[in-house]
């Protein structure tokens, strides 16, 4: 009875640590390509959870844990964007690949570059259906959306991506 009128509501954070942890590190690995990076991410994802306790009113914790992590990644990887160094000279980019590791980073390049121009919600959205599989529906739900309004994103994002993709990869 003490604590029920200062917060409206109870969450154990450590229980949804060790429930939807594995599922939030799996998710940070694969959009930051990372381990270290996925575990500072996952700890920012919890304590941004902590900070919002009031958003879980009505919503089903994976959902919100989800979309915490989607977001922080995108900020994460944004942030790294923002302090790497531009590729200037051109015989970088003629050096033939051998190592996947680097045709991999060279392509999540080019995906900086494509995702580097849409809002928040779309890139979130791209990274639910491409990378983590998700059904239309599923994002919808996690997103707040319809499906006929998710599908209609990624249709307009597909569309875009074929006009930056024919005109260039954006890089001079």
């Amino acid at each position: 009875m003490k604590n029920e009128g200062r917060d409206s509501v109870s969450i154990d954070i450590e229980a949804y640590y060790h429930r939807y942890g594995p599922m939030i590190l799996r998710r940070c690995r694969r959009m930051l390509g990372s381990e270290e990076d996925a575990l500072d991410a996952l700890q920012d994802v919890f304590v941004k959870l902590i900070n919002a306790k009031a958003k879980l009113h009505g919503q089903f914790p994976s959902s919100l844990l989800y979309t915490i992590a989607t977001n922080t990644c995108l900020n994460r990887l944004r942030w790294k964007k923002r302090r790497r160094e531009a590729i200037r000279d051109p015989e970088d980019l003629a050096l033939p690949s051998k190592d996947r590791e680097l045709e991999h980073t060279e392509a999540r390049l080019v995906l900086e570059g494509i995702l580097e121009t849409e809002s928040e919600l779309t890139r979130g959205i791209c990274y639910m259906y491409h990378a983590d599989g998700m059904t239309l529906k599923e994002i919808g739900e996690a997103v707040g959306m319809s499906v006929s309004g998710v599908r209609k994103r990624l249709e307009a994002f597909k569309a875009r991506a074929r006009i930056k993709l024919d005109g260039g990869s954006g890089y001079e």
